[in-house]
């Protein structure tokens, strides 16, 4: 890339650069999910297994969440800072930013790696797997495992792609692992007979294309931030920025797993088996929804945090304002559209008609608090995108292990399963309210030549 594409961040017309920003990447992030997703709905329908196997991939869910939260960790970390300091035009501290990052990204594969090998088989039981269910589980994660750092180096680095305003080669990146997984999947899992197994192989398969991809460009000369050797030396200073930074992003990805963990619990000891399954089918359909969320936020940030680091403060706000309003209104009809139509999501996933009728009766209470949901999808990454790593970092506490987990373990108690669904409104619909609040009272001081000098 080139200083043009730089320069578009702090001057092109808004709407149609937010447009050309945040189209490539939705669809990236909607592919990607995909790749979750599609493993999904043809474990689903193993011929006389698919209910089982679905339940026990949903079990491995805590595993690759928190997998990818580490990917977050670094790359949503040190990406906005990355924007910052291009906005400033100082190139070469964004890219020994670029090389910390990748550097966290490897060695966190690493660890993760070995620590879940480890320790798999409990944390299965843990997380809700059993005697039915656990065959399953290991086989699919068993072989996931082995593709820890193609799935570091894909979702990590792609973020860096993303900062330096070229979102439709990011979605490139993502394409083409989606579209090889896609074709594998069907391959693997009923032609070969590999069964949950074969959906595994074909989404590592995926990512390590992905992962080539994205650091084949990083390091080409069409990059404008580019991945040098000299630049993975650790630097303690960029690390802990990048750190103090990305806690928030990785909280927020961390404590799903915490999450799903206290739901599959819950489930699984007020109502068995099959209620844990149609947890897996809900939160799947609550992702994909939200997933185009998360594109255009992704896409949008790099031109709040470049011109956050241009000092455009008013280019800032008319960024922040209309991505706010977009993710509220998105997220509202996303929720009500599942809640109005759960048996026809329920059925991508499973053609069990008790487990299809129990998502259509909870799927209305579980999807309800993403009505309001979307405002703080659209705040926390503007406190992101502006280097506010404390206020970011609250705002993703708040609904997950301030809310959620306590309440996903006291409902139960008086409503029994019913419990562990109504949890996810309440602190859906507390913590967006809670965090409106919060951006209003703070954002005119945090856009300030004084908050701008502070970043590091």
């Amino acid at each position: 890339m080139n200083n043009s594409s730089n320069d578009k961040l702090a001057s092109a017309p808004l709407g149609s650069l937010m447009a050309s920003m945040a189209i490539p990447s939705i669809v990236a992030q909607i592919i990607n999910i995909l790749y979750n997703i599609i493993d999904r709905i043809y474990i689903g329908h193993i011929p006389g297994a698919g209910a089982r196997a679905l339940t026990g991939v949903g079990v491995t869910f805590p595993i690759i969440v928190f997998i990818s939260a580490f990917s977050a960790f670094a790359g949503a970390g040190g990406a906005p800072l990355s924007s910052i300091w291009l906005g400033k035009g100082d190139r070469k501290r964004a890219e020994q930013i670029l090389g910390n990052s990748t550097f966290l990204l490897i060695l966190f594969s690493a660890i993760l790696m070995a620590v879940f090998y480890c320790f798999k088989t409990p944390m299965l039981y843990a997380f809700g797997a059993s005697q039915n269910t656990i065959e399953y589980a290991d086989s699919y994660i068993s072989v996931y495992l082995i593709g820890t750092v193609f799935v570091e180096l894909a979702l990590g680095l792609n973020t860096y792609i993303i900062a330096q305003g070229r979102s439709a080669t990011a979605m490139i990146s993502v394409l083409i692992g989606a579209v090889l997984n896609i074709v594998l999947d069907p391959i693997f899992i009923f032609v070969l007979n590999m069964g949950v197994a074969g959906a595994a192989w074909a989404t590592i398969i995926s990512q390590a294309v992905s992962a080539l991809w994205v650091t084949g460009f990083l390091m080409s000369k069409k990059a404008a931030l580019k991945l040098k050797l000299g630049a993975l030396k650790p630097d303690i200073n960029i690390i802990k920025g990048i750190c103090a930074l990305g806690i928030s992003t990785f909280t927020m990805r961390a404590t799903e797993s915490l999450i799903s963990v206290v739901m599959n619990h819950g489930l699984l000891k007020y109502g068995g088996d099959l209620y844990v399954g149609s947890l897996t089918i809900m939160q799947s359909v609550m992702q994909f929804l939200s997933t185009p969320l998360a594109g255009f936020t992704q896409g949008v940030s790099p031109i709040i945090s470049y011109s956050f680091g241009a000092g455009l403060f008013d280019r800032v706000r008319r960024t922040y304002r209309r991505m706010i309003g977009i993710s509220g209104a998105f997220s509202f009809c996303a929720a009500l559209l599942a809640m109005l139509f759960p048996a026809f999501f329920a059925s991508w996933f499973t053609s069990d008609t008790e487990l299809i009728g129990l998502v259509s009766e909870k799927m209305p209470l579980f999807m309800s608090g993403m009505l309001i949901f979307g405002v703080q999808m659209g705040i926390q990454p503007t406190f992101l995108a502006l280097g506010q790593a404390k206020q970011s970092m609250f705002i993703a506490m708040l609904r997950k292990v301030f809310l959620l987990v306590p309440l996903a373990l006291i409902l139960p108690l008086f409503f029994g399963a019913d419990g562990v669904y109504i949890a996810e409104p309440v602190s859906d619909i507390a913590s967006a309210l809670t965090a409106s609040g919060m951006f209003l009272y703070s954002i005119n001081k945090v856009l300030s030549k004084e908050t701008l000098d502070n970043i590091n």
